[in-house]
Parts: structure tokens; sequence; C-alpha cells
């Protein structure tokens, strides 16, 4: 794979090669390798777009039939220092006139199936919810913590029982005690859904705290266990199950949920997922009502009514004589 080397701008429709004379030109057949003049001009444009650096050789292939009328697919690859990029698959018109670059995507699955919320915990609707919202979360990430206590709590009051929220492991390497805390919470998770949530409640609000002032990691992960076990015993749960789940920390379930999220490409948290589609980062809580509203929509829901804007404070009125 090289490194070092991108497109640094697609090519489209439009960007045309030089005329190959002014007599009419016959269709090239499909899997017809292209003359050493057609090879040159495409070569110096993808140069010439691309930026590539002149130590790269540059390899096109034949021609092959395309999906696109009136165009063939070419294959470029480039190599530099003995190292072959990808086959990068172009579009070269039938009369050697115009090269192209696009992108084909997939719309058959709905974005809704995209990341499953399946044998999760969930709050708010049921699972039939017109809206899934699929959040990965670190229990140690402060932007999380500030996202749980004011995001959700808003939502599940404006929408009710039309959006469902669900969370999956992503703890960060640079968080020391996140994974302990996730796979904790699953332990619990697994014979009591309302204690998962009630502990994912408690690690946010606290996360803070659970190393003491000297950030022990330590202290931190007794905490975890302690905190479990007494959240196990407040909903009736099998202790010994539990206990031993927390002895095995076994973090074969949070790193297949690391794996999804890296494939959708999260690189950070938080991250969600609003039926598909991505939000990452903080946003200001109306585009999340507008994301929601759209999913809604989509599904054939009606979204409530706009939530009522913020009262403006008024500034007493000075005293006599200040």
């Amino acid at each position: 794979m090289l490194t070092g080397f991108k497109l640094v701008r697609p090519l489209v429709f439009g960007i045309m090669l030089a005329a190959l004379g002014c007599h009419a030109q016959v269709p090239a057949q499909a899997g017809e390798k292209l003359s050493s003049e057609l090879t040159r001009r495409v070569e110096v444009l993808i140069r010439a777009k691309t930026k590539v650096p002149p130590n790269y050789d540059i390899q096109i292939g034949p021609r092959t039939k395309s999906e696109v009328p009136g165009y063939d697919e070419i294959v470029v690859i480039f190599t530099a220092e003995g190292q072959a990029s990808k086959p990068i698959t172009f579009l070269l018109s039938h009369d050697g006139k115009t090269l192209a670059q696009f992108s084909k995507y997939d719309l058959s699955q709905d974005p809704k199936e995209l990341v499953s919320a399946a044998n999760r915990p969930a709050r708010g609707g049921p699972a039939t919810a017109p809206v899934v919202i699929v959040g990965f979360d670190d229990l140690e990430c402060p932007y999380c913590a500030k996202m749980h206590a004011q995001l959700f709590p808003a939502l599940t009051a404006r929408y009710k029982d039309q959006v469902r929220i669900v969370y999956r492991d992503f703890p960060l390497d640079q968080h020391p005690w996140a994974m302990r805390a996730a796979i904790n919470a699953n332990c619990l998770a697994a014979q009591s859904a309302t204690g998962y949530w009630t502990l994912v409640d408690y690690i946010h609000a606290h996360a803070g705290e659970l190393g003491g002032d000297e950030k022990s990691l330590a202290k931190a992960n007794d905490t975890l266990d302690r905190l479990t076990r007494e959240e196990g015993k407040r909903q009736n749960v099998n202790a010994a199950t539990l206990d031993a789940c927390i002895a095995k920390q076994d973090d074969t379930a949070v790193k297949a949920s690391i794996k999804t999220a890296e494939d959708l490409g999260v690189d950070s948290t938080p991250a969600l997922f609003i039926n598909g589609e991505k939000l990452e980062g903080a946003v200001p809580l109306e585009y999340v009502y507008k994301m929601i509203d759209n999913a809604l929509t989509a599904s054939g829901q009606t979204p409530p009514p706009p939530p009522p804007a913020p009262t403006p404070q008024t500034q007493p009125a000075p005293k006599p004589g200040s």
C-alpha cells in the first residue's frame, strides 16, 4: 500500500482530453490496449490533476467494459519504491476524448440497518420506534458525559416513544479504565437493562472522582467493580454470575463493538447514528432535533411541534441613585 499518495481532487465528467484528430473515431473494443499516444495523454492528465510525485510510476491498463454508456473502464496503478497502490478505476470515453472518475455507492441497504441496536439495553421507545439512535460511548470521556447529561434527557422528553436510544462501546486507548467500565456495564446488562443504565448514569456523572485525588487506576478499577456489584444487588441479579463476569474481564464483545465503529469511520467519541445518519462532535441541540425530525418524516411519522424559544432574560432595573 502506498503511503503519501492520494487523489488530491477527483476527476469528474467534463475533464477533456485533446482531440486525437479531426477524423471520425471508431469506438474502441473492450479489452483493447491503449495506444502509446493515448496512454501518454492519460498519464500526463492524471499527473497534472493529482499532483503525483515524479518518482511514482503510473501503469495504465487496457479498456474493459463499463456500466456507463459511452465509456470503458481503465485501471490505473501507482508504484514507487517497489510498492503498488490499490487499483484505481477511471472511465475513458469510447472516442478517447474524456477521462472521468466517479464514486459508486450502494443504496440498497436501509441506513438504519448500518449499525445494529440489537441485544443492547435501550431507553426511550420500543424496538419498533421509528427512530433509533445508536451512540458509541466511552465511559471515561468527558464529552460523552456532557452529552449524556444534556442531550438524551432532552430527546426522551421531546420525542417520548418515537425515539429509541442505545449505547455501544468505544473505549479509547488514552482512557485507562474505560475498557473495564464497558466490560463491567455489559456484565450487569446481561442480567438487568435497568441496572446497566443506572450504572452508566452514575459513571458518567462521577467519572472524575473514580480514581480519587491521586487519579489511581487501581482505585478506579476497584471503584468500578464495587459500583457494579452494588447496582447488581439493588437489581437482585445473580451475584455469583456477576462476580464471575467481573473477574473474567472478557473484552471480546467490546472489541467487536470497537471494530464495528471503526468500520463505520468512527475515530472519536461521542458519535451518534440517527437511523444510520452519522453525527459527531458537539453540535447545537436544534441540529439534532432537525436530524431526528427528518428521520421521523422519512418514516411517515409526524415530528412533535418545535420546542418553544428560550425566554430572554431581562436585566433588573437599576436602583435609584445607582
